[in-house]
């Protein structure tokens, strides 16, 4: 393009597709809310320590070695003392190291991509462990014993995901022990996506080799992973904001971020896509790939977050009544929420990192939301709200939270 040409809309649209055009935005957010500008939200940044002494002290009590892994879906299969997928690779005979990378990525994609709201009464027995799980925690299992099977392969018996395209609801109902006594929501849904999955990318894995061509010199930097899933998994997505006629995937309107182009109010967030992203930096990692950069990806805009900034006071209401309403998960009160948690992440792991005594480059934003705030919402939503749900009721298709 040339100097002082106009940038087209599907350029504009591309850089939304970036974790840096999350950050950016999100703290332009926080800036609008610090000066009174947003009309649902105020802010009390004088809080901001007394919650960094909170997740330090989830921290030390969940780690006291200090040793936190990261924020990614692989701790959701580690059940009963037992590492599911360590064992289940250990027995797996693997032509090659990038073999096993390629079905490492296909567990972690459609893991992820399968865990939206479980509801509140769904329950998952996993017999090999004697455990029974719920939320996040069984849907992982859940569905790492759906890839084992090779429900999810052409020929029905590899671990493999490349037989997307042919899965139905029926076969999740069966793997997912779903009953009318044990319900879980969405099942059409779920099964559609990843039928979108495989149309849009064939196997999962083979995003694995797309990365690993990324890389330079064995070094490849953690933003690159989620532009590669911004722009592969773009289309697997229903009813989102398009742009130039980029699919924009987690990005929703608000009014107070201004552009003079065609960006103006559109705010990313990609919350989904950069929890699979870091799911991913193991699996590149045992591949012989070296992941740097991790702070350019952002924090995670979800509900044990977001729900930990207003559960202790940082985030407040200006009107307490909306606290009890229903609001639709494109609603400016909800991206406001969901943009300035990701600067509040930012601005509170520094604050976490000293009360530690550890360095940025050894405990970065992915441990910090693991050991963490994730975990530090958690604890809060169980002491203020019977059965630990999140502090605001939000109507989302399971894409989102």
């Amino acid at each position: 393009m040339s100097p002082g040409m106009p940038m087209t809309d599907t350029a504009a649209a591309r850089t939304l597709l970036a974790a840096a055009a999350v950050r950016e935005r999100a703290h332009e957010m926080l800036a609008i809310a610090e000066a009174g500008g947003l009309s649902d939200w105020r802010v009390d940044l004088a809080r901001l320590p007394a919650t960094a002494d909170i997740v330090a002290d989830v921290i030390r009590n969940l780690y006291p070695t200090l040793q936190v892994p990261f924020h990614a879906r692989w701790r959701h299969f580690v059940v009963g003392g037992r590492d599911l997928w360590a064992e289940m690779a250990a027995t797996t005979d693997w032509p090659d190291a990038n073999a096993k990378a390629r079905a490492a990525f296909d567990l972690a994609i459609t893991s992820v991509l399968l865990d939206a709201g479980a509801g509140p009464s769904w329950r998952f027995l996993d017999a090999p462990t004697c455990t029974e799980t719920s939320r996040s925690e069984g849907l992982g299992v859940a569905s790492l014993r759906l890839f084992q099977s090779g429900a999810l392969s052409s020929d029905g018996h590899r671990p493999c995901a490349d037989g997307l395209t042919e899965l139905t609801a029926a076969t999740l109902a069966d793997a997912f022990q779903v009953t009318d006594a044990n319900p879980l929501v969405g099942l059409e849904g779920r099964a559609a996506l990843l039928r979108r999955l495989g149309a849009a990318v064939g196997r999962p894995g083979d995003l694995f080799d797309v990365m690993a061509a990324r890389a330079e010199n064995g070094r490849l930097p953690a933003p690159v992973i989620l532009e590669v899933l911004l722009e592969r998994l773009g289309p697997i997505w229903e009813n989102r904001l398009t742009l130039g006629g980029v699919p924009l995937g987690d990005t929703w309107r608000h009014p107070a971020i201004k552009r003079d182009d065609a960006t103006d109010g559109l705010v990313p967030i990609h919350k989904l896509s950069q929890w699979l992203a870091y799911s991913l930096i193991e699996p590149l990692e045992e591949a012989g790939i070296t992941v740097h950069s991790l702070d350019g990806l952002t924090g995670l805009a979800e509900y044990r977050n977001g729900g930990l900034f207003i559960d202790d006071g940082v985030m407040v209401l200006k009107d307490p009544a909306d606290m009890g309403r229903t609001h639709a998960v494109g609603d400016p009160l909800v991206v406001g929420w969901r943009s300035m948690t990701v600067a509040l992440l930012d601005r509170i792991a520094p604050l976490v990192r000293e009360r530690l005594g550890v360095a940025e480059a050894d405990f970065p934003l992915a441990r910090v939301l693991e050991g963490g705030t994730w975990a530090a919402g958690r604890v809060l939503a169980r002491e203020r709200r019977e059965g630990g749900g999140p502090p605001l009721t939000i109507t989302s298709d399971g894409t989102v939270f």
